[in-house]
């Protein structure tokens, strides 16, 4: 299709939908959008009014939030990542909702910090979406700036809440059997696989009955993560065996929903944590609940049993091999029905591994 079918300077963005593909027409490239359609040439008088009223070069302070936002969206600054994009434009959505009617100029006035803190504030239970809420909406200012849409804002230096570090909290036996008396079969195959594979959440919806292969004392998972791209070797252990052989015949993923469904990450973990409050399973020593990230130290454990040395446990979680020490330390301190093996097996891999 010719550029001149559409008016000068028009820049138009195709963006996928369920029915096909749906076209976003901007005034220029940056510019404001004033149009969006299913064809990829309107036609209607419309379009051209839209346009017309688009190019007169707004007032400052009538270049709105909502308007930002759909030029952000648009914008190269989008991660490539589908997961990623998801977060992103879920909380400068949210944001939108909040401020789409205001002036993106208001946030060069000290005082909009104040706002800002307020709206974010609506996530104080859950520190891990405050702090998502302030880094997307402030990754929108900094783009609102590098762009020229405002000179500055007020929003920076956030405080955080959110411990990223979790790799210490762990599934302790008791906790597993508790999930297992009120979680459905296949919700607490997610749990399960995630304590005996040790692989990230958005990895764990991904593996595969054909991942499985043959050696020469048993078998393996071998599986390309996503995070960094590399071969994990997983050794199957007897829970992980059990897991594979009651997964139905022509079930391609390890995981499915009760519909037999592909489950994405946040719906599995969603599921961990709602049963997980049915079963009233306690939170850590310092109040953080457990997830579905949190069965990587019961996995540490789990592989240690399997007979992996310290420093195959830390290549697979990331860790470094003191730290996979320290978590396994953790798990039998807090697991009495395992302790004494666990510690006895620790203790041979540390002097293995000279860490003292």
């Amino acid at each position: 299709m010719r550029s001149s079918d559409l008016p000068k300077g028009v820049h138009r963005v195709r963006r996928k939908v369920s029915a096909g593909y749906k076209y976003h027409f901007y005034a220029w490239r940056g510019g404001p959008k004033f149009w969006e359609d299913m064809a990829r040439t309107p036609r209607v008088p419309d379009f051209f009014h839209a346009f017309a009223a688009s190019t007169s070069k707004p007032e400052r302070h009538a270049y709105l939030v909502a308007q930002l936002v759909d030029e952000f969206l648009s914008s190269d600054a989008m991660p490539p990542k589908a997961r990623s994009r998801e977060d992103v434009e879920l909380w400068v959505k949210r944001f939108q909702v909040e401020f789409g009617e205001d002036p993106v100029a208001m946030f060069e006035e000290p005082a909009s910090r104040a706002e800002f803190n307020a709206w974010r504030k609506r996530w104080i239970h859950s520190p891990k979406q405050y702090d998502m809420a302030g880094t997307h909406a402030v990754k929108l200012l900094n783009w609102a700036v590098s762009e020229g849409r405002i000179k500055e804002h007020h929003c920076n230096r956030l405080k955080k809440l959110y411990s990223s570090n979790r790799s210490e909290i762990v599934w302790t036996p008791a906790d597993i059997e508790a999930f297992k008396k009120v979680a459905p079969g296949w919700v607490q195959r997610i749990l399960l696989l995630g304590c005996e594979t040790g692989l990230r959440v958005s990895d764990l919806v991904q593996v595969r009955v054909d991942h499985f292969e043959d050696t020469r004392s048993g078998k393996r998972l071998r599986f390309k993560t996503g995070k960094r791209g590399r071969v994990a070797y997983i050794p199957v252990t007897t829970g992980l065996a059990e897991l594979v052989e009651a997964t139905p015949a022509g079930q391609e993923t390890l995981l499915v929903s009760q519909l037999g469904h592909h489950l994405s990450a946040r719906w599995a973990s969603n599921q961990i944590t709602k049963w997980r409050r049915e079963a009233k399973i306690p939170p850590w020593e310092d109040g953080r609940e457990k997830t579905l990230a949190d069965t990587r130290g019961t996995a540490a454990t789990r592989l240690l049993n399997a007979d992996l040395s310290l420093r195959q446990i830390a290549t697979l979680m990331g860790w470094s091999v003191r730290y996979a020490s320290q978590v396994i330390e953790i798990y039998a301190r807090v697991s009495p029905d395992e302790s004494d093996e666990v510690s006895r097996k620790l203790e041979r891999a540390k002097q293995q591994e000279n860490l003292r």
